[in-house]
């Protein structure tokens, strides 16, 4: 690298010399300075947020879960199939412009939905806010049909069809505070 005409550069410090002393004195400085503005290297780094515990999966009552299959066989299976296996072609609006009935298992969306949300659904029956007409998509299930312990035994038999990782899902919505569902009618008239 070449210089400029007439411009001197200063000759690097030697070691040993007075300008060698007070140029190492003050890199030392400046070290010490850094190490104790910024703090000793493990307080750098950010501290690791535990992670959240996973809510614990209750364990199903057998006898629950079996008297649940019988209700829904008996209420529930004519329209969502023998085994909550939902209408073929569930998902596309029939000729009326209504969804059929959805499945309870793993391949459904019931398990996204709270205890306290099925419960409502099943006791007041659910008008579907994307079918073309008035009627409910599933009819309500009024104390004289279903009692509520006979819904806590169809849930029961809804849980035991799902997998671990869409029960986990289930019983965190269960923790939450509770959404309100639509009126069964709602939308009805537009």
């Amino acid at each position: 690298m070449g210089q400029a005409p007439g411009v001197r550069l200063p000759d690097p410090p030697q070691v040993g010399s007075e300008t060698g002393h007070r140029w190492s004195s003050r890199l030392l400085a400046l070290g010490l300075l850094l190490v104790l503005a910024c703090g000793p290297a493990s307080s750098v780094q950010p501290a690791a947020l535990p992670s959240p515990t996973p809510v614990p999966l209750p364990t199903l009552d057998l006898g629950q879960v079996s008297r649940g299959r019988e209700v829904f066989v008996q209420h529930c299976a004519s329209c969502h199939g023998s085994d909550a296996q939902g209408a073929p072609d569930w998902q596309q609006p029939d000729a009326r412009g209504d969804l059929p009935a959805p499945p309870h298992d793993d391949t459904g969306h019931t398990w996204r939905h709270s205890d306290a949300q099925l419960s409502e659904i099943i006791r007041g029956g659910l008008r579907d806010q994307f079918n073309k007409t008035p009627e409910l998509t599933m009819p309500p299930f009024p104390t004289d049909q279903l009692s509520d312990q006979q819904i806590r035994d169809v849930t029961a038999y809804f849980k035991s069809l799902w997998s671990p990782e869409h029960r986990q899902f289930q019983e965190e919505q269960n923790r939450r505070p509770p959404i309100p569902m639509p009126s069964p009618n709602a939308g009805v008239g537009r």
